[in-house]
């Protein structure tokens, strides 16, 4: 039998499903932090007061791809290239959540259906990434290896959440709730696709390398396919739910940094 804790041990146990593990993760975070770093350079005036927040998410974000890194090196390994089917960012994009990157890439100023689509995207897995970390944490937190990354994550993680919930509270006063739920809803049933195909890839590339029978691997297919049908009936609604969070402002202040891993 296995569970996530046996499962992430054999990662983090094998040189080669840690390092792929490693470098699907910190690819992601760097992208987020550029993403980040764009639309904060294109909120227009009316919204300028939100830019040092969404800075801040991008500095977290390539922190954490930083500390991915550097726990590679830690061990003497390299970033492999990241296959395609692993690649989350990428394939929400093509799924149409959040902004497009060659509208980040120009230099015209976002409008409110856009901050709309950025935050209700970023609500969404920010809820998938402080789930997963939060799990992590409960398992690893005390690792050796790799708890202070995880706890440092974690916390960062559970920050932006908040902000997501605090942020898009604000739009629903000034009149978007409609707008708001509609968005945060088909956002959240394409994550739950994308994540089932990234899971599925992930966890094949991982049942190669670490050599699982046919029957753990079907077993473990199945556990994927189960949980999103979970998610697809019911589970979704966890991620498109608003509340004021305990902690506000969470994103009113500089990003920490990570000097015993960056």
């Amino acid at each position: 039998m296995f569970s996530a804790r046996s499962l992430f041990q054999e990662i983090v146990d094998n040189d080669a499903a840690y390092r792929l593990f490693c470098s699907i993760a910190a690819r992601g975070e760097t992208q987020g932090g550029w993403e980040n770093g764009r639309i904060a350079a294109l909120l227009p005036e009316s919204h300028r007061d939100l830019a040092p927040k969404v800075a801040r998410h991008g500095a977290d974000e390539d922190k954490h791809g930083r500390i991915f890194r550097a726990l590679l090196r830690r061990r003497g390994l390299t970033p492999v290239e990241v296959p395609e089917a692993t690649d989350y960012t990428m394939l929400l994009e093509r799924r149409g959540t959040g902004l497009a990157h060659n509208k980040l890439r120009r230099e015209e100023p976002l409008g409110e259906r856009d901050i709309i689509a950025y935050l209700a995207h970023s609500r969404v897995t920010e809820q998938r990434a402080a789930e997963q970390m939060l799990l992590l944490r409960k398992h690893f937190g005390d690792h050796p290896e790799v708890g202070r990354a995880v706890r440092m994550i974690c916390h960062d993680e559970e920050n932006h959440l908040a902000y997501c919930h605090e942020e898009l509270l604000r739009l629903a006063r000034a009149g978007h709730g409609r707008a708001i739920q509609r968005t945060l809803r088909q956002c959240a049933l394409a994550e739950i696709a994308v994540h089932r195909d990234v899971s599925l890839a992930v966890m094949a590339r991982m049942g190669r390398i670490l050599g699982w029978s046919r029957s753990r691997s079907t077993l473990i297919r199945a556990g994927i396919m189960a949980f999103y049908g979970y998610e697809r009936l019911f589970g979704w609604r966890r991620m498109v739910s608003l509340a004021m969070p305990a902690r506000r402002n969470a994103l009113g202040g500089p990003a920490a940094t990570a000097p015993e891993f960056a």
